[in-house]
């Protein structure tokens, strides 16, 4: 763990997909391990406003997620490590929020950190300030690990669409990840189906909450996009939209044109793969200066 060193909609994922059919740390399979979350994937960003930051060519953010797994075994001592980590960092005086997320499904015994969305040269700043506690980190934490990967995500506010006072850190957020077939094109299909998807929740106002962002340097086999769907509770998460995507895209752009993006979307994934998260108070890290 170098954790400073180095942060639904039922209807989204059944039908965005159209291929019917997670410092931080989990996931599902191989492609799940490369990052979460979550965003997410984390990917798990402070708000909603916050998380999706303006990102141009002058303000790029980006989150910061790491994905820890842990042996049954291990599990009471790794999040005593963790905690006794975090104590370090609040004893330092550590301004760098962390939001730790426990995953509750796929495997189960993974956890996630991510830090708020920021700009690339404050992970710079955040690894010469945690520096005071790596020795913290390498004797309470890492010895119970059994592995763990990072990733960083994009933030896309245009890719987003939140309602006015939901935020992603909620209880529990739903974790997508979007692997493209190789090649420029599947890309560019990807963030174009998203934009329309997103011009088209806004316009029809969808209740739907989402947003996306694009995964980077998470290493071989990582995934290219990454969903979150925040939840206030597991009824809320498994609810069904009253108003499927599909339908409020055909609503929005006519029949033929929802489906002809449809099939382009399809066209472009290559696999999917999603797990739940809940936010872990506990294992939280929060700025000392906040």
């Amino acid at each position: 763990m170098k954790r400073v060193v180095a942060a639904t909609l039922r209807g989204v994922q059944d039908h965005l997909c159209i291929t019917p059919p997670q410092a931080g740390h989990c996931s599902e399979g191989d492609l799940m391990k490369t990052s979460s979350l979550r965003l997410a994937v984390a990917l798990a960003v402070s708000c909603a406003g916050t998380a999706m930051a303006a990102d141009n060519s002058s303000k790029v953010t980006v989150v910061r997620d790491y994905t820890d797994i842990v042996a049954p075994a291990d599990q009471a001592a790794y999040e005593a490590g963790v905690k006794s980590f975090n104590q370090c960092l609040s004893q330092h005086g550590f301004k760098y929020t962390w939001t730790a997320w426990t995953h509750e499904t796929g495997d189960t015994y993974a956890y996630s950190y991510v830090s708020d969305p920021l700009p690339w040269a404050a992970f710079d700043a955040m690894r010469t300030a945690g520096k005071a506690c790596d020795a913290a980190i390498r004797s309470d934490v890492n010895p119970h690990l059994k592995s763990e990967t990072s990733a960083f995500f994009k933030t896309l506010p245009e890719l987003s669409h939140m309602a006015k006072g939901v935020t992603i850190n909620s209880p529990y957020i739903e974790v997508i990840y979007f692997k493209l077939k190789p090649g420029h094109e599947p890309h560019e299909t990807f963030l174009d189906v998203a934009k329309k998807i997103t011009a088209a929740a806004e316009k029809t106002k969808w209740p739907g909450n989402f947003a996306i962002g694009e995964v980077l340097d998470a290493g071989a086999g990582a995934p290219n996009f990454i969903v979150l769907l925040p939840a206030k509770s597991w009824a809320e998460l498994g609810k069904d939209p009253d108003t499927p995507l599909w339908t409020m895209m055909e609503n929005a752009y006519g029949k033929q044109d929802a489906q002809a993006m449809r099939k382009s979307l399809n066209d472009a994934i290559q696999e999917q793969s999603s797990h739940v998260d809940s936010y872990s108070e506990e294992l939280t890290y929060k700025a000392s200066s906040k």
